[in-house]
């Protein structure tokens, strides 16, 4: 330990098949009458949202529902779900669904106790004042956002995503329940359990790294690599959908410390520009990144390969490395991710702004374990157009 360092994360996590069950002894403990639920339609088609309003009135907690988030959700849409919070006198909001719909709940929280417009809060602790009391309840096991000080917005004006990063956005409350993600489609189970293993991998080999974040991220890697395949195959096995719930979490506890790199500042600008979905666009990018990243820190590298269960014996770390890289993208053959960004209409005279609006993301290249210049981020781009 040669530096000072902090970690932070959510206070109070419930997990556990039936956590849900909680909620409104969760939301007695915090002390509030009245509640906004936020999420998303798709949700709402679900009968989770239902579920859950049931929950609240059998505890006798008045609710009230913003359920427009989509995906990759905009400012505007975190600024009408703020306006919606006020106009019903919530006292706690409640924020169900992906990472799309628990950010939008974690803004909206303190877009109803700060005034001024929310592009202000873009960059690090730049929020002044605690939101509304919070809990997060996520129904995917990918983004970790119940457990980071972190939301991520689009700009479609600069088609770009920008963050807001505050402690004022962790929850009260986390609530897990891996039988909220049984109904997930298959590709969604891949593009989501695919981001969480990025989180993980990332925060492992971030410049940031701590051994409380490494700790973190590689059980986050055991638990996510070692049941997506069967989440993949069989989404009704509940021991592999609370494996990956926990691995996701545990993943954004690490990455909310260490931070994320290079991968996800690929992943920004065609998300952006594309819409390719979060998941997938990590995915794509993963394997040249790591190839990229790799001679920043061979030896995590080799680490990350034996920790996937690789044969590494009589290899050099170089070698053990690579068997990292490989193992990845067997993987995402295996849950048949999309891996080629001319899928999604990107061309090659594309490249040039793609890799400048990379270069705009310096709070995530600050992590990354190799200096990245504009011409790597072009060939970069180019290995999987």
């Amino acid at each position: 330990m040669n530096r000072i360092t902090t970690f932070q994360t959510t206070a109070r996590i419930v997990m556990g098949p039936g956590a849900l069950e909680s909620i409104g002894a969760e939301i007695t403990r915090l002390g509030a009458g009245k509640v906004m639920v936020v999420t998303d339609p798709g949700l709402v088609k679900t009968g989770l949202v239902a579920k859950l309003e049931e929950l609240l009135a059998a505890a006798g907690i008045a609710a009230t529902r913003f359920d427009e988030v989509e995906a990759d959700p905009s400012y505007e849409t975190a600024i009408k779900a703020a306006e919606h919070v006020k106009q019903a006198g919530a006292e706690l909001i409640v924020g169900i669904g992906g990472g799309s719909a628990q950010d939008v709940a974690k803004v909206s929280s303190i877009l109803a106790t700060n005034a001024g417009p929310v592009s202000q809060y873009f960059g690090i602790d730049l929020v002044p004042r605690p939101g509304l009391k919070l809990i997060l309840v996520p129904t995917t096991a990918g983004t970790g956002s119940e457990v980071t000080p972190i939301a991520i917005l689009s700009d479609h004006h600069e088609k770009l995503k920008k963050g807001i990063v505050s402690a004022h956005l962790f929850p009260s409350t986390a609530i897990l329940d891996p039988l909220l993600t049984l109904g997930l489609p298959s590709h969604v189970t891949a593009a989501t359990g695919m981001d969480a293993l990025i989180h993980a991998v990332e925060a492992f080999t971030s410049k940031n790294a701590t051994a409380m974040t490494d700790m973190l991220a590689l059980q986050a890697i055991k638990l996510v690599y070692g049941s997506i395949r069967t989440a993949f195959s069989n989404g009704s096995d509940v021991d592999a959908r609370a494996r990956m719930l926990e691995g996701s979490m545990l993943a954004g506890m690490a990455f909310a410390n260490a931070g994320v790199t290079a991968v996800h500042a690929f992943a920004y600008p065609i998300g952006a520009e594309y819409h390719i979905p979060h998941g997938v666009a990590n995915s794509i990018m993963l394997v040249p990144v790591m190839e990229f990243n790799m001679l920043g820190n061979i030896p995590k590298f080799a680490i990350l390969a034996e920790v996937l269960g690789e044969n590494v014996a009589g290899l050099s770390q170089r070698d053990a490395a690579l068997k990292a890289v490989a193992a990845m993208r067997v993987l995402s053959a295996d849950l048949q991710v999309p891996a080629r960004l001319s899928a999604f209409g990107v061309k090659d005279e594309n490249i040039p702004d793609l890799a400048k609006g990379v270069m705009k993301v310096t709070r995530l290249l600050a992590n990354n374990p190799r200096l990245l210049k504009v011409e790597d981020a072009e060939a970069i781009y180019r290995c999987v157009l």
